[in-house]
């Protein structure tokens, strides 16, 4: 049964990653998820130009159905993951960038782009966790400035994470921007920003960071997962794959994401919850779903979702 996806110059045998975010800080875990024979290729944590603590804990939390999260992008630092990435690796990795202004953004790829690095980069435009900075992919117009300074210099393939959209306007509106650049992909979607949860006993929020608001993750955000990924298939050129993120607990979901228009899909959440195990089950889920239906490859159904 054939699992496997395409995205630039990779190829990837089945279409599991991981999300940038979680079991990806160091060597040890980009390691485990490398030799993890369900896992198709490997994004490291989103880098900063120097190693960052993060926010300040409590910063997770696990909600009946998902999470609220403010990490503040703790990591290792650019270099760190750089010098990783241009290790022989047998399965694909992905590099994952996450400036804290758009300056930075241009000073790390410029290192990468002078660096050995062959493979995807993936720069991260959407992290709702760092207070007192707004997410870009919002600002169409510095969105198109950014893409505009970046294809000036960057000549090796590169796709953008994005926010989730609430109105099918402004994936209109932010699609027509990527079509006008040679993107890879887009992973969609990250994090829905600055929810809230209460614990009622103590009477406060349950994470310290900006007050308590943190990014909801996990199963409940799937139906604005698959909404994206189906509004940016069908408003993006077919060369800008997409990469399905957020609300994968089963099988299904995986199901979904393909059926909408992914060509690959990364679990964040669950990932944490069950750790290495829940590429196997998903990868069986799966394919049992694609076999009772007759269903032999995912070509046969990615981006073939009907309507009434």
């Amino acid at each position: 049964m054939d699992l496997s996806g395409q995205i630039g110059n990779q190829k990837f045998n089945n279409i599991f990653l991981n999300a940038a975010g979680l079991r990806c800080s160091t060597t040890k875990d980009l390691n485990k998820l490398s030799k993890n024979p369900y896992v198709g290729g490997v994004i490291t944590k989103s880098a900063t130009i120097k190693p960052r603590q993060g926010n300040p804990k409590p910063r997770c939390y696990g909600l009946p159905d998902g999470s609220i999260n403010s990490m503040g992008l703790p990591n290792r630092g650019l270099q760190y993951y750089l010098n990783y990435v241009l290790q022989n690796h047998q399965k694909p990795m992905i590099l994952s960038i996450a400036g804290i202004s758009t300056a930075d953004d241009l000073k790390m790829l410029k290192t990468v782009q002078q660096s050995n690095y062959k493979g995807l980069t993936e720069l991260n435009l959407s992290c709702p966790n760092i207070a007192g900075h707004t997410q870009i992919a919002y600002d169409f117009r510095g969105t198109a400035e950014l893409l505009e300074c970046i294809f000036k210099f960057f000549k090796k393939p590169l796709g953008l994470k994005l926010p989730p959209y609430f109105d099918l306007d402004s994936i209109h509106q932010c699609a027509k921007i990527l079509n006008q650049y040679p993107l890879t992909h887009v992973s969609i979607i990250n994090f829905v920003g600055n929810g809230l949860w209460v614990n009622i006993n103590t009477e406060s929020p349950v994470i310290k960071p900006k007050g308590g608001f943190g990014g909801l993750g996990g199963h409940m955000i799937l139906p604005i997962a698959l909404a994206n990924v189906r509004a940016f298939r069908q408003d993006l050129k077919s060369t800008i794959k997409i990469i399905g993120t957020g609300g994968i607990k089963t099988g299904a979901d995986v199901f979904a994401h393909i059926l909408c228009g992914a060509e690959m899909v990364a679990i964040g959440t669950q990932f944490g919850i069950e750790g290495g195990h829940v590429y196997k089950r998903l990868t069986k889920e799966l394919k049992r779903i694609m076999l009772n239906k007759g269903y032999n490859s995912l070509a046969d159904f990615r981006g073939e979702l009907k309507t009434l």
